[in-house]
């Protein structure tokens, strides 16, 4: 079986590997290390939850409990 593997595939692996060797990335670097439309919403929400989960800190973005802007308040 062939893998197939495109510029997007290797832009990831290479930005993982880069995470994984500094420890954390910033939501920046991994916005600008993929060019728009490059991956779907699934695959980005993936790599983020991959990169969590090799215990890479993602600096830059909110805490997972704070409310999104714009989101509507509830007392």
């Amino acid at each position: 079986m062939e893998v197939k593997e495109g510029p997007s595939h290797r832009l990831r692996k290479a930005l993982f590997a880069r995470g994984l060797r500094q420890g954390y990335l910033s939501v920046d670097d991994i916005e600008q290390a993929l060019p728009p439309g490059s991956m779907t919403p699934a695959e980005r929400w993936l790599l983020y939850f991959s990169l969590r989960a090799a215990q890479v800190e993602i600096r830059g973005e909110p805490p997972v409990d704070a409310p999104r802007q714009g989101a509507a308040q509830h007392p």
